[in-house]
């Protein structure tokens, strides 16, 4: 009896001492969550151990006109952690035999271009079809997403009319939201219900997510939505994604529901049998390289521990959902406000408090220094281009220093080789020569380009008219004062900043025009993050 009662005794210290623990983690959670005033838009937390949820909150306001406070019950769009959903749904159709992941998209959206190399399912699905993204290719029209009432019809007509892809399908991980609308049609077609339907009988009712839908249809009334919201100022202003496009995104959830979700796949309940090996499943890039996403996660680590997760925003929806196999832990932020995005990253902060950093540091031997002659320096300087996105850079020699035109010194290990931080740069004398930049994540590669030429002879070649098939767009490119503009309407004049010959900046956009035989400017290239060489003919 006696050692019964140590026993208990022991227990009660150690049940204490966990509970104090728990207790400083949730004032950690608090603090952090301390920008979610409560007459502001707000966020949604829920945590979870092994299933069992730990802790759920909400803060802040749901809706700022009616004064209606965010709670637990809050519908939010989860931005593109829906995409995980959509992905289930094809692996469902996979295994129903209606599809297969190797098939041509072709198969089943005969109305995509035929290119050179197929694309096939399962590079849609892991971001490496090169498919445009359409909403950027909008973007360059002058119409971003959310500025019209867009549908998955409209996101396949912009898609279909793209000439080129961004990347050889498998070369490279490009994100792109097009493979994901079109999933949502494959599921109609394919199935017979619309993504919206199949999701809801398959999934949504199984899983036990009551509070989960997708917005298909953005004028329908959604019990206690949560209205979005960006900050202008002082002022807050309603930035909702009024279109019908889903399956890129478009869930309509909660945190917890998200924590159902999780618990729900990651136990193997998702198919029969299980798909969670198919969910996690990654493919290398053609060269080998590791590319971490799946199906519609990211499959990776971080702090040392093996993670799932996607992170997701929509108009001034944000969203994240991530999982720690290892630990047994879920945790899924959903907010109404994109007020905080340049401040400190509220998943991370959350992350970090609940997941201790057991990350080893990889040792970094120094180099040996080497010594480069000033002449060797002289001949690398000049600009450079990056051939896949039209990007320039230019290297720059000062006090017997390479540097990159920001001023950070390239410190030589070799003749030829250079270490900027953990790049490794590599200048190779061939023709036309070209810069390597080598990372654990990937390789650049920059060809020698001649420098802009600025006086108002060379910059008047390029003034004129320019009109997209792609993008359904014309720009008038027009000299004043010395400088070159680009208008897409009477309001709309944006100055290229030249880089190197032929190549130009703007905002967000890379431009690289394009000469005939004779030299003569026949047209441009417009280069944004997610879509690639949108061609403009001069006319």
């Amino acid at each position: 009896m006696k050692k019964i009662f140590s026993v208990l005794i022991l227990l009660a210290i150690q049940l204490s001492s966990v509970a104090q623990t728990w207790q400083d983690t949730v004032v950690l959670i608090e603090k952090a969550f301390d920008r979610y005033k409560p007459t502001i838009p707000g966020a949604q937390l829920a945590i979870s151990r092994n299933g069992e949820v730990i802790f759920s909150r909400a803060w802040g306001m749901a809706d700022m006109e009616h004064n209606v406070p965010l709670t637990n019950g809050s519908v939010i769009e989860a931005g593109s952690v829906s995409k995980q959903f959509t992905a289930a749904a094809i692996l469902l159709l996979e295994q129903q035999g209606k599809l297969s992941l190797g098939d041509n998209v072709r198969k089943y959206i005969p109305e995509l271009p035929e290119y050179a190399n197929s694309i096939t399912l399962r590079h849609m699905m892991q971001h490496t079809s090169g498919l445009k993204d359409w909403g950027s290719v909008a973007g360059i029209a002058g119409w971003p997403r959310s500025t019209k009432t867009y549908s998955n019809d409209d996101a396949l007509d912009i898609i279909a009319k793209q000439k080129t892809l961004n990347n050889i399908p498998g070369d490279e991980y490009i994100y792109s939201n097009s493979g994901y609308n079109l999933f949502a049609i494959i599921v109609e077609r394919v199935s017979g219900k619309s993504l919206a339907e199949f999701c809801r009988i398959h999934i949504f009712e199984p899983a036990g997510l009551t509070h989960t839908e997708w917005r298909n249809n953005f004028k329908k009334i959604v019990p206690n939505r949560a209205i979005a919201y960006e900050k202008n100022g002082n002022t807050y202003l309603t930035d909702m994604p009024n279109e019908y496009a889903y399956g890129n995104g478009g869930l309509l959830t909660t945190a917890e529901d998200l924590l159902r979700w999780n618990n729900y796949y990651l136990s193997g309940k998702l198919g029969s049998p299980s798909l969670l090996p198919k969910q996690l499943a990654t493919t290398p890039l053609n060269n080998g390289t590791i590319n971490f996403y799946a199906a519609g996660l990211r499959v990776d680590s971080v702090r040392g521990w093996k993670y799932i997760a996607h992170t997701g925003a929509t108009a001034s929806y944000r969203s994240s959902l991530q999982y720690f196999p290892d630990l047994g832990l879920s945790i899924a932020w959903l907010s109404n406000s994109s007020e905080f995005d340049n401040g400190p990253n509220m998943p991370n902060a959350i992350r970090d408090i609940m997941v201790k950093n057991i990350a080893v540091a990889a040792k970094r031997n120094p180099a040996t220094p080497y010594t480069v002659s000033t002449e060797k320096l002289k001949s690398y300087a000049g600009w450079y281009r990056d051939p896949k996105t039209a990007s320039g850079t230019k290297l720059i020699l000062r006090n017997d220093t390479l540097r990159t035109q920001t001023g950070t010194a390239l410190i030589p290990i070799a003749e030829n080789i250079f270490m900027q931080g953990q790049t490794r740069v590599e200048i190779q004398s061939t023709t036309p020569r070209k810069i390597l930049l080598i990372s654990p994540a990937d390789t650049i590669i920059y060809i020698a380009a001649d420098s802009a030429q600025t006086n108002e002879k060379s910059l008047q070649d390029y003034v004129g008219e320019y009109w997209s098939d792609e993008a359904e767009a014309k720009y008038i490119v027009k000299l004043k004062d010395g400088k070159l503009f680009a208008q897409r309407s009477p309001t709309s004049a944006t100055i290229l900043t030249p880089l190197y010959k032929d190549g130009f900046s703007t905002p967000g956009t890379n431009i690289f025009i394009e000469r005939n035989k004779k030299g003569q400017v026949t047209g441009m290239k417009l280069y944004v993050g997610r879509a690639r060489n949108v061609e403009f003919r001069k006319l």
